[in-house]
């Protein structure tokens, strides 16, 4: 399911634009808050909705529906990244009123983070890939260790 129509992405995309929309530039205001994603494959639900569990947009992918695998999430986090990946792209997140850092988190049915799919801040767009944190820990735990013997 890595692949999905081009009605499921524009369903997405819509569903993203959407749960931005309210933190377009308009006056003075500036939310403190990420955008987490949380998909469910049982429906096809994708709800979106800010730290303070304010729904900010919900709908249905139809490729989604009646998922059967058990790697669900996992399938779903590239098509999510590569959909918020083009947000950027587009020039959707410039003149949000988001104080920066913020990100949009990948979360499960308990809202509990599954990944973060892109992080923006003043100086630059970070798209974290498990590729690049892999091993992060045991080399964090190495220098931690080396110091204390030190």
């Amino acid at each position: 399911m890595t692949t999905i129509s081009e009605q499921s992405h524009s369903s997405i995309a819509s569903l993203l634009k959407e749960a931005i929309s309210r933190y377009v530039t308009g006056g003075d205001n500036t939310w403190v808050t990420d955008i987490h994603l949380q998909p469910h494959p049982d429906s096809g639900e994708l709800l979106v909705f800010n730290d303070e569990d304010e729904e900010l947009a919900r709908g249905i992918v139809d490729d989604w529906v009646d998922y059967e695998g058990d790697d669900f999430l996992a399938q779903v986090e590239p098509v999510l990244r590569n959909a918020v990946f083009r947000l950027q792209e587009e020039g959707d997140l410039n003149g949000l009123c988001l104080m920066k850092p913020y990100s949009f988190v990948l979360v499960d049915e308990e809202k509990e983070t599954v990944a973060d799919l892109l992080v923006v801040d003043d100086e630059e767009t970070l798209l974290l890939d498990d590729e690049l944190l892999k091993g992060l820990d045991e080399e964090l735990d190495a220098f931690l260790r080396n110091l204390l013997e030190k």
